[in-house]
């Protein structure tokens, strides 16, 4: 295993081979020989923790090639510390000081504005009056209960669409029928004489300004009241409907081409009137309370604020019930009511702490580290074995870091792209490019289905490998408690499992007890084998190091026999039956030559360095000196050096071309040529065609990525700024309100028909079968 350490102030960055299972005080030392700064100046950052020395890496779950940030700690004299300190108290008197003067000042400016009463030229203390709420952006009616001077009034910009101008008061008033709602202060271009006339539909016009209501989340149910511009007013069979701009917000934000549902209630906008002007008449009726109210909107929409019915949304959040609301909670993230009896465990009493989080929003507190914090022991990072092997060097505790996507993991057959005679480093590699998905296991199948591939690793010792032809053993009848790689074989394998999914791919009857013969064996499923280097013990096919992928294999039989052990063992007999030929022959090691085929490494990989003294031991004595994990790597150790040699070597020479172009069938490239609209992209995808099928695979898998799913495009649709995305995720764009290219934010209007190119779709699932499933 290997990290990156990168310098936050400098940017330099430097692998470093490491263990899982180190702890940060030994990693320390390994970034001073690499960096010359000494452990108590480093300051070790991961997602944001600061990394203790008493913890292992593991415990911060730091992986394969992440990037751990190092800062250097300043050293500060005592002298200098005393002076900070000092002027840290002398700071913080000031800031006291001027901290009282600002709140005595604040509190005389408050009783200096409590008592004045200013006058308006459009209103007066008692007027019922429509306000635009702060917190909704909406219209409301409400009563001026107080009128005084804006000490701010210059760091308001006007609106030019408003009427008047603001006239540096501030209008205080109370939202009626809210009387928990907090006074609000408004100006002048935010109050107006409240709406009260009725506009009929038949006298609606287009060009009229009206006040509506309208729900911005949800169309089709109540909201609340906003400004309209009418655009079109449609008249039809199945009923009404208005088109107009909504107007939301303080900064009077404009929805375009909005459809208005409720047409029953559209309020003529009220004209300002002086106060001069005003008539008795005009008097009584502002300081008059309006008797009727205007519908506004529910606070839940799936019970329709039905207090008898029970609702998960806005009640109980377990049980849906609204009653008792002095014994529900709220949730401090997700703002859901719980009842205190309903929770596990029930709480019997109000919480001590400020904030409350539902079990829901409530993260592990062992998982949470403060500033300046520790570690705590949870599940996650708490030993479950007390070995002392160091595993955390070898690649199989690493995991996968990324996942083959191009087919579905039942996929029988070849994987697109990966020749015969490919290999790779580790299982890990070999489970990311698709060929046997299983990083440990030796099957991988169903046993409803079948095996889709093996891996050849000298694990049992009943197989016999004939190259073109092998003999194999099933899975199970070991105990393998202890967390045991391997042993001995204990007890009777049987037909069930793995076992089975590989007898499936026989062209016979399925048999439990006696096994079958293939009728016809070439009717039978393939299966992608997989030669491991560990079985160069056995077998003389075996790679000198690595994994590789030998081709299909199809099984000809299959049946129970007592095996060395004197247990039952399941015996399967597969033959090769693959057009490429076989890597160990002639034919095969030039064509893996002519395609230019080396062992692929993990990005940024380091071999394993063992220390000097036990590479001086003699043979046997020196693998026992080594660890399970260390033998694993140490073996390949000379294939390595030679290989990242001639890897630096290839490095300086200028790059060979392939002797081996890659020709497009077909049938390929006429579903190329159809899709016109992708032109450019696919001419680009030919130019990797003379670095064979794989490099071009790859090049159309990374052209059409959806940058929103980050996948391969699925029901594509090519816009018209010749970027590709998945119409679902174009969808999920469009009810978020952004309706524009997710690639380079053209506008793509409200109304874009998002028709999907089955040209590129057709090709892709040509190139890549069966990576739709499941999208």
């Amino acid at each position: 295993m290997y990290v990156q350490v990168r310098m936050m102030d400098t940017g330099v960055s430097i692998t470093i081979p490491t263990s899982r299972t180190m702890v940060v005080k030994q990693f320390k030392k390994l970034v001073e020989e690499k960096f010359n700064i000494k452990p108590d100046k480093q300051r070790l950052f991961f997602a944001g923790k600061q990394l203790e020395e008493q913890y292992s890496l593991f415990d911060y779950n730091i992986n394969i090639n992440d990037v751990i940030q190092l800062m250097v700690r300043a050293i500060v004299s005592e002298s200098n510390q005393s002076k900070k300190s000092n002027l840290k108290v002398t700071k913080g008197k000031h800031e006291t000081y001027n901290t009282s003067l600002s709140s005595t000042s604040s509190s005389l400016d408050q009783d200096t504005l409590d008592n004045a009463s200013e006058e308006s030229k459009y209103f007066k203390i008692g007027d019922y009056v429509d306000i635009k709420d702060y917190n909704y952006g909406s219209w409301f009616l409400a009563k001026v209960i107080k009128i005084k001077k804006d000490v701010a009034s210059n760091d308001k910009q006007n609106d030019p669409k408003s009427p008047v101008k603001n006239d540096g008061l501030v209008y205080v008033a109370e939202i009626v029928g809210c009387p928990e709602e907090p006074p609000t202060e408004v100006q002048l271009q935010e109050i107006r004489p409240h709406s009260y006339k009725i506009l009929p539909f038949s006298e609606l016009q287009s060009g009229d300004r009206v006040l509506m209501n309208y729900n911005v989340e949800y169309p089709k149910e109540r909201g609340y009241w906003y400004d309209v511009l009418v655009k079109e007013i449609k008249t039809t069979r199945k009923g009404r409907d208005v088109i107009g701009d909504v107007s939301v917000g303080l900064d009077n934000a404009v929805l375009n081409n909005c459809h208005l549902t409720f047409l029953d209630d559209i309020f003529k906008l009220e004209p300002y009137k002086l106060l001069s002007e005003r008539t008795p008449e005009d008097d009584i009726f502002f300081q008059t309370k309006p008797t009727t109210q205007r519908a506004g909107a529910l606070y839940c929409i799936k019970c329709k604020d039905d207090d008898k019915k029970d609702c998960m949304d806005c009640g109980c959040r377990v049980c849906g019930g609204k009653e008792n609301e002095d014994k529900q909670l709220m949730c401090d993230e997700c703002n859901h009511p719980y009842h205190m009896t309903c929770l596990n465990p029930p709480l019997k009493a109000l919480p001590e702490d400020d904030d409350w989080y539902c079990p829901a929003c409530k993260n592990d507190e062992n998982e949470i580290v403060k500033v300046g914090g520790k570690l705590k022991n949870s599940k996650k990072n708490t030993p479950a074995s007390t070995s002392k092997r160091d595993w955390g060097k070898g690649m199989a505790c690493v995991g996968r870091t990324k996942q083959c996507n191009i087919v579905p993991s039942n996929h029988f057959g070849p994987i697109p792209g990966v020749e015969v005679g490919t290999s790779w480093l580790f299982r890990v590699q070999v489970s990311e490019a698709g060929i046997h998905r299983p990083p440990v296991g030796g099957i991988h199948g169903r046993d409803n289905q079948g095996a889709f591939s093996i891996v050849l690793s000298g694990g049992y010792e009943d197989d016999v490998d004939n190259g073109d032809e092998f003999l194999y053993t099933g899975s199970g009848g070991r105990d393998l408690s202890g967390n045991k790689r391997t042993a001995l074989q204990s007890c009777d394998q049987q037909l069930t499992r793995y076992n089975r999914a590989l007898a499936l791919n026989c062209n016979a009857t399925i048999d439990s007890e006696k096994g079958a013969k293939a009728v016809n064996w070439k009717k039978g499923k393939p299966v992608r084998v997989v030669r491991n280097y560990k079985l160069s013990k056995h077998s003389k096919y075996a790679p000198e190091m690595g994994n590789r992928y030998d081709g299909l294999y199809k099984v000809i039989k299959y049946y129970p026999e007592t095996g060395i052990s004197g247990f039952t063992v399941w015996r399967f007999v597969l033959r090769r039956d693959d057009p490429a030929p076989a890597p160990w022959t002639a034919a095969g090691k030039k064509r893996i030559a002519q395609l230019g085929l080396k062992i692929i490494f993990p990005e940024n990989y380091i071999p394993v360095v063992i220390n000097d003294a036990k590479n001086k031991l003699p043979g046997a004595k020196r693998k026992k000196a080594l660890t399970e994990t260390d033998v694993e790597e140490s073996e390949q150790s000379n294939s390595l050096s030679t290989s990242t040699q001639a890897s630096d070597d290839n490095k300086k020479r200028p790059e060979k071309k392939f002797k081996i172009k890659y020709e497009l069938e077909e049938d390929v490239r006429k579903l190329i040529l159809a899709d016109d609209a992708n032109k450019k992209y696919w001419d680009d995808c030919k130019e990797t065609l003379e670095k064979g099928k794989k490099a071009f695979l790859d090049r159309v898998e990374e052209t059409f990525l959806c940058i929103c799913c980050q996948d391969i495009v699925y029901e594509p649709i090519t816009t018209e700024c010749s970027h590709n995305i998945c119409k679902e995720c174009l969808k999920r764009s469009f009810n978020a309100q952004v309706y524009q290219c997710p690639s380079c934010r053209a506008e793509l209007g409200k109304t874009y028909s998002m028709n999907i190119n089955t040209k590129l779709a057709t090709t892709l699932l040509h190139l890549f079968p069966g990576y739709n499933l499941g999208r």
